[in-house]
């Protein structure tokens, strides 16, 4: 079995005060392809990331990837105690030196976690592997001991693009505001249902959090008829849409998984404007209209039932460029709308042409109210490749540097999108195939790969543990950008890039502490952690 040791290499890092390298639980099994290089998982075999947490104080460890191919490498050892600022040969400030200055007494928003989705393909997908090796994908996601701790799970409420065709609860009889057909849960559902729950206990996850958005109701509660293209929910279904939610929620309540929280439905503007180009299963809303509906029959509905009252709702589940003037606009629609919102969900697909400070608006106008990102992955767009690209570095740094970049303005929670898809992207019955952290071989069924998105992901979800606060942090060079937060544990986590193509030598400032030196490779992201 080709197996590619996680240590790193002589020269590689260079960390003044006590220093070693550790190998933390079982290595990658590495396989280069014209991309880059993919970790491969079969049934007898699959990389793990364990550690020992820094126990003393001023002790840390460091873990690293890389577009070379480290993947969670770790590193132990000290900070200098000498101070930060201070002359002395070997712990003074030098000229090439980036410098990374963590302020402990700054602090902003509170993180709840990350995650991913539990869509229909992914569903199909893991349903085909062997046992064995769907434990695999369970663990890699959501164990908090060898995996990288995921504690999210969003899943669709009836169908969503990633299904093998489009589909909704109560199709039949038609013109049904009873809802007289939805009594129980559809069989993909109960399958899910039985996914989950495996999940939970091989992973040994109590702590995993369920959010629900539905992409459409039954075509006859839309004004077009249709599963997707240019549509409204008719005036005369809203009560009974705000009761679909609910009759799903007592449902999958009763089958064991209760629900954390749900959204006001996945990307409303995708049937307002953006049929255009998209062609898979959508509801429209304008942001009045749908203000109406969350004020006068979703939220009322929800605090109304024992199964849904204490579910969170988040607003939005749209593109960054909707904040914050979606929710201004709801309250319009009806006065009482946002005050049922507990968070706003966001997007990222459109980040490249909507600035991050939206978000802090966002939050500087709904003070006390989470903001989540709920949906990504890469391929979507129309030079991009359509599928995934086995070994993608450059997909993973997409990643990195959105996470970094959302989390340095006021994102609270950070939802991938599908858990795990075939080498096509898929399955998608609209041909609207994209990238995914874990790829299954469809074909043989006996191997998954896990890209580098994967990696760059767990640097964030294994180690900014729920409850963590974010702290500020600068970077002296925009080659190297940053993230900081302390943890309940009192821990402190530092989450940096190197975007250059060269390596760079980067000094770490904590005048708690002192300082630490690290050589950082060309492309890598790190992960920094200490008491």
């Amino acid at each position: 079995m080709e197996h590619w040791r996680n240590a790193a290499p002589v020269g590689l890092l260079l960390l003044l005060g006590l220093l070693h390298t550790t190998l933390g639980g079982l290595p990658c099994a590495l396989r280069q392809y014209d991309s880059g290089s993919v970790c491969v998982c079969n049934v007898t075999y699959c990389d793990t990331l364990e550690f020992a947490e820094p126990s003393e104080v001023g002790n840390f460890l460091l873990v690293s990837s890389s577009r070379g191919g480290l993947r969670f490498a770790q590193t132990n050892g000290s900070f200098s105690s000498r101070s930060a600022n201070s002359s002395s040969s070997g712990s003074s400030r030098r000229t090439a030196d980036v410098t990374i200055t963590l302020d402990p007494l700054k602090r902003f928003q509170t993180v709840e976690g990350f995650g991913g989705a539990f869509t229909g393909a992914v569903s199909h997908n893991l349903a085909r592997l062997p046992e064995a090796l769907r434990d695999s994908v369970y663990r890699a996601y959501y164990s908090r001991s060898e995996g990288i701790g995921y504690r999210f799970i969003r899943v669709p409420i009836g169908g969503c693009d990633f299904d093998l065709a489009p589909w909704a609860y109560n199709e039949q009889p038609v013109n049904d505001a009873g809802l007289s057909n939805f009594t129980r849960l559809d069989e993909r559902d109960v399958q899910k249902v039985a996914q989950i729950k495996r999940l939970a206990l091989v992973t040994g996850n109590d702590d995993i959090r369920l959010v629900g958005s539905a992409w459409s109701p039954p075509r006859w509660m839309k004004t077009n008829n249709d599963w997707t293209g240019a549509s409204r929910l008719k005036p005369e279904y809203y009560r009974a849409w705000a009761d679909y939610h609910v009759r799903y929620l007592e449902l999958m309540r009763t089958a064991g998984l209760p629900f954390w929280a749900i959204t006001t439905g996945n990307e409303p503007l995708n049937g307002v404007i953006g049929f255009l180009f998209i062609h898979f299963m959508s509801l429209g809303w304008t942001a009045p209209d749908q203000g109406h509906w969350v004020g006068q029959y979703l939220g009322p509905a929800m605090k109304a039932s024992p199964a849904a009252a204490d579910v969170k709702l988040f607003g939005g589940d749209d593109q960054r460029y909707t904040f914050p003037w979606w929710f201004q606009l709801m309250d319009h629609g009806h006065p009482n709308a946002t005050s049922y919102l507990d968070g706003m969900a966001v997007h990222w697909y459109w980040d490249g042409v909507a600035p991050a400070a939206l978000l802090d608006e966002a939050a500087a106008r709904y003070p006390g109210k989470w903001i989540f990102n709920t949906e990504a992955s890469l391929g979507d767009k129309p030079l991009q490749q359509h599928r995934p690209i086995l070994g993608s570095w450059e997909r993973a740094e997409s990643y990195v540097l959105y996470v970094l970049q959302d989390l340095q303005h006021s994102v609270h929670g950070w939802i991938d999108w599908n858990l795990a898809l075939d080498e096509r992207g898929g399955p998608n019955y609209a041909d609207n195939y994209v990238e995914s952290a874990v790829i299954v071989n469809a074909t043989s069924l006996a191997e998954i790969y896990k890209q580098p998105i994967f990696y760059g992901l767990g640097h964030f979800s294994r180690f900014i543990l729920p409850g963590s606060v974010r702290l500020h942090v600068s970077s002296s060079s925009s080659d190297v950008v940053v993230v900081a937060f302390e943890r309940k544990d009192q821990r402190t986590v530092l989450v940096f890039y190197n975007r250059a193509n060269q390596q760079l030598t980067v000094r770490v400032e904590d005048k708690r502490y002192g300082s630490v030196r690290v050589r950082l490779p060309a492309k890598s992201v790190h992960t920094l952690l200490y008491l």
